[in-house]
């Protein structure tokens, strides 16, 4: 099967880093004297204007289907512009298989599915595929502001929103990006949000009854294992798998927080008696008492929400690592 490969990349991606990994794969691509089509983002947003402008020219995938030539987008940026664009898909209600090379600060959702964060192995995973796979994904509907749409990796309310927030909005992220530091401004944000964070309470409706939470601290509803850039807070989670995963963290006092992020670190977090975990297939989170939340990495603002998830799927175009030659 012959492919064009259409790459749309957003430069600003990583404080930059994007755009040198691009020129990689770029070089990469005219060294292999493959067909491709760049396209770069020149201001946040325009991610879906360039998505409504090309989605015209995609394949669509049928397992059955010989095609001559196969047109695949191969997106070149964080999860950020991952995120974006699945969602013009979806809001479309277009079904497209796509590629992804991560070049941004976290690349949690690579971390999750097994993509690598090398762009040069990350396209030879991309080149070696001879079909997309399946990636189970949430969907969400927030009524409080009428919002529905797609999540790749997760929904946070409270602290993980609150270091996304921290670390966006911090200097030392651009710093550290150049030096392929990008994970640890998460580790900077996450020191100086567990100060800030205060408890709050949540109701949760899962698998046919409701719970409610007075102290949360940390509400997670997600599909990978990772937030933050690369903290595994739900290690079960499984994109494979069909189902939603829930962790709430209740506020302890200050020394037992600091046990729980070293119990974090090191993977054993999940015996903590403040960690609690649920799995569904539809979940509801309601919090009156405003806080700050997050979508993927992107910053939604501070406050309530009324919020319900289920499941879906998205073709992501790849390789496993253990595939290539």
């Amino acid at each position: 099967m012959n492919f064009h490969y259409h790459l749309l990349i957003n430069p600003a991606a990583g404080s930059g880093n994007a755009a040198k990994k691009a020129q990689i794969i770029i070089d990469l691509l005219d060294e292999k004297n493959i067909t491709y089509t760049p396209y770069y983002t020149n201001f946040a947003g325009e991610e879906k204007d360039i998505v409504n402008k090309i989605m015209p020219l995609l394949s669509t995938w049928e397992a059955d289907t010989e095609y001559e030539v196969f047109h695949l987008l191969i997106i070149i940026g964080g999860d950020g512009t991952l995120h974006e664009v699945v969602n013009q898909f979806y809001l479309s209600a277009h079904d497209f298989p796509v590629s992804y090379i991560p070049a941004g600060s976290g690349n949690d959702f690579a971390r999750g599915i097994g993509l690598s964060a090398n762009p040069k192995v990350a396209l030879e995973q991309v080149l070696a595929a001879k079909a997309p796979q399946k990636i189970n994904v949430l969907t969400y509907e927030e009524k409080i502001n009428e919002e529905f749409g797609l999540v790749l990796n997760n929904v946070g309310i409270g602290l993980d929103a609150l270091i996304v927030s921290t670390t966006n909005a911090s200097t030392a992220k651009k710093v550290l990006n150049k030096y392929h530091l990008g994970s640890a401004a998460y580790l900077f944000s996450l020191v100086k949000a567990v100060f800030q964070q205060k408890p709050f309470p949540i109701l949760v409706e899962l698998n046919g009854h409701q719970e409610t939470f007075q102290r949360t601290f940390l509400c997670t509803t997600t599909n990978i294992p990772y937030f933050g850039g690369g903290f595994a807070i739900a290690p079960m989670a499984d994109p494979k798998k069909e189902t939603i995963d829930l962790v709430i963290v209740e506020r302890p006092s200050f020394p037992a927080i600091l046990r729980f992020f070293i119990q974090l670190l090191m993977k054993k977090h999940t015996n903590n008696r403040h960690f609690k975990h649920f799995t569904s297939s539809k979940i509801r989170i309601v919090s009156v008492q405003p806080q700050e939340g997050q979508s993927d990495g992107e910053d939604m603002g501070k406050r309530s929400f009324d919020i319900s998830f289920a499941t879906s799927s998205q073709h992501i175009w790849y390789a496993e690592k253990e595939e290539l030659n």
